[in-house]
């Protein structure tokens, strides 16, 4: 993409979102109010009307982002990019806050909740304090003072909640992520949704207990929660109205199933000494994806409903029609899988059995953020190494076609048993095709909980040999995995939904609201504008179903050729050719990594260059490193931090 094309269309985004939030800030002031009347009025004489006003301010910003987003990933190769410096602010890119119920947060992320934060005292302040300077206490519950003001601090927070609201399912919304933009994780952008969540029903509880008790101790508590009036606000339609959110999550889940409905066939899994599993699918060929995505599964021979996601271990740069992920069996439906393909393994060699499968994805973020730094430090835990797989072999891919990227890779790989270290058999052939004059990769590896004398890669390779390999056949699906919906697509069926939406709107509010407001001065109950904005969200989800159902079903899906026997045995030979010779990688048992050590040493083994430290484990290792990191960016001298320690926490579980 032109560097031109892609400042537009970055500028066009952050003017519209940051358009959006003045809105929002605005919107509880005296100004904003007096301002919003006038438009109010010159609206409801319009066809536009009083609730197409509101769906341009406050809804459509975010969707206009949402498409002008969608276009720019398209035209954004996150593959192709090299290597960039980058322009980083130890305060915002740094650890701050280590041990937290949080988890691990960045500056940027604890500016973001502060200034979520005020942005909610500011509204709740700005609406209080008219309330309190009005004081026209409800007649027909008869408040005195203190219940007027306690009966208006609960209705201000349900308004905080509908803030919360009004972007809880925005990190959840896996094809059109915004999130993907700022090259975060699916699984990142999840713990976001979660947070407005928790915070939305702090806020919704609050609205409904202190309103439920001033009704009670006013012994009206049965009248008002069962009172549907002809005019004014209705309570109990405002229990109806809860449910917009959810029919919008509807929308995007009924796409994503539409997407996901072709099934495929697993042509290959490996069984590890570890009880880890690594699945092959075939894939489109082409489909790019950007390492440390995700896809989520179904195996319908053991659930017709339960999906789950698996990081992507393979490279869409190095394996054109194949992509792999491993799953690691800790629960009822991964040890039913593994059963599977165990029983498969026992069975007669000259049958090659079926197993169907659903996929959806691939999940990622839109760039490869990791480039922009001249080495890594990769720091994993047990099965917490399967994003950065994906990442060795990208790196491998680019390293070998002489493209300007990481100079140096350490992996730290900590396991309780030397059985885990069966997960390193995947990235033995890289290990392999490295030369002594080109060595970028290297492996220090310690063993938690058992003794034995330091040892080399070299020696515990007949260990690491002992996989089982499994071929299926294909014939009980004749295609790939599907491929996801293009951008561009996105972004169209977005527009599509939000011109039927905003057209439904306006028809049912001139045919039902306008026309009873020119025969009587009475206003309309808030029940039955409520019941059109929901029979408008319906249309919409609809159409915009039956839209994505007609390309989905003129776009031709990839045919998959048969897998024969003696083409899984062949493949099985090449699998077990591949292997190691290097003696330089370290092993250590009984100890646990000295990070302190390791982080000191390394910048300066670099030749203090910007380094991205990338954790993915247990939450108390993740918790160690960002302490250190925190600490060389902020409190050691000049000497240490010519060697720049940016912090990336990656999580394998959503």
């Amino acid at each position: 993409m032109a560097p031109a094309t892609s400042a537009i269309l970055k500028m066009l985004m952050i003017l519209i979102f940051t358009g959006w939030v003045c809105v929002w800030v605005l919107y509880p002031t005296n100004l904003w109010r007096k301002s919003w009347h006038v438009a109010e009025e010159k609206a409801r004489h319009t066809i536009f009307g009083y609730y197409g006003l509101n769906f341009a301010v406050f809804s459509f910003p975010i969707l206009a982002v949402a498409m002008v987003g969608l276009i720019y990933s398209h035209l954004h190769d996150g593959t192709s990019i090299i290597r960039r410096r980058k322009i980083s602010i130890p305060y915002l890119s740094s650890p701050i806050i280590i041990r937290s119920p949080l988890g691990v947060l960045s500056g940027a992320e604890l500016l973001m909740g502060t200034l979520f934060v005020l942005f909610l005292a500011w509204t709740f302040y700005s609406r209080i304090s008219v309330d309190f300077k009005k004081m026209t206490p409800v007649r027909s519950l008869r408040l005195n003072e203190w219940q007027y003001k306690v009966m208006k601090v609960g209705t201000r927070s349900g308004l905080l909640a509908e803030a919360c609201l009004a972007l809880l399912l925005i990190p959840v919304l896996r094809g059109m992520a915004i999130f993907q933009l700022l090259g975060l994780q699916f699984e990142t952008s999840v713990r976001y949704h979660i947070w407005l969540g928790n915070i939305m029903m702090l806020f919704s509880m609050l609205h409904g207990a202190i309103t439920m008790f001033i009704w009670g101790i006013k012994h009206n508590l049965r009248n008002e929660i069962s009172q549907w009036q002809s005019t004014g606000r209705v309570n109990l339609a405002g229990e109806i109205g809860l449910a917009v959110g959810v029919l919008l999550y509807a929308i995007d889940k009924i796409i994503r199933i539409i997407q996901s409905r072709t099934e495929t066939c697993l042509i290959s899994a490996c069984i590890l000494p570890c009880k880890a599993i690594e699945l092959t699918l075939l894939k489109p060929p082409g489909l790019k994806y950007s390492p440390t995505s995700v896809i989520f599964i179904k195996i319908p021979s053991i659930s017709r409903f339960q999906w789950h996601p698996f990081s992507i271990t393979s490279s869409s740069c190095m394996e054109n029609e194949r992509i792999s992920i491993i799953v690691k069996c800790q629960g009822q439906w991964t040890n039913e899988l593994y059963n599977k393909i165990h029983a498969a393994v026992d069975s007669d060699a000259g049958h090659l059995m079926c197993l169907p499968i659903a996929v959806e994805g691939p999940y990622g973020p839109t760039s490869i953020y990791y480039q922009r730094y001249d080495s890594l430090l990769l720091v994993a835990g047990g099965i917490g190494i399967t994003p950065f797989l994906s990442i060795l072999h990208e790196v491998a891919y680019r390293n070998g076609n002489k493209k300007n990227f990481a100079t140096r890779v350490q992996l730290i790989y900590t396991v309780k048993k030397s059985q885990d270290l069966s997960m390193l058999n995947l990235i033995l052939p890289l290990l392999q095709s490295q030369s002594n004059e080109q060595e970028y990769l290297r492996l220090k590896i310690f063993v938690t909980q058992e003794e034995r004398s330091s040892t080399t890669l070299r020696e515990i390779l007949p260990e690491l040999s002992l996989v089982q390999t499994v071929f299926f056949d294909t014939k009980c699906s004749k295609y790939t995995m599907a491929r996801p919906e293009s951008l561009v697509l996105m972004a169209a069926i977005t527009a599509l939904s939000s011109v039927i939406f905003f057209a439904s709107l306006l028809c049912l509010n001139n045919a039902f609201l306008l026309s009873e407001n020119k025969a009587t001065d009475k206003k309309n109950p808030s029940w039955v504008s409520d019941l059109l904005i929901i029979c408008s969200f319906i249309i919409a989800t609809v159409s915009s179903t039956l839209a994505t159902v007609l390309f989905r079903w003129r776009k031709r899906n990839n045919v998959i050729p048969p897998v024969s026997l003696e083409q899984a045995k062949s493949t099985e030979r090449q699998c077990i050719e591949a292997r190691c010779a290097s003696d330089k990688h370290e092993i250590h048992y009984g100890q646990r990594p000295d990070f302190h050590d390791i982080l000191s040493k390394f910048p300066a083994q670099t030749g203090g260059s910007n380094i991205g430290v990338l954790v993915c484990g247990p939450e108390p290792m993740q918790e160690s490193v960002a302490s250190l990191c925190r600490q060389y960016s902020f409190d050691m001298g000049a000497e240490i931090r010519k060697g720049s320690l940016s912090f990336h926490s990656l999580n394998f579980a959503l």
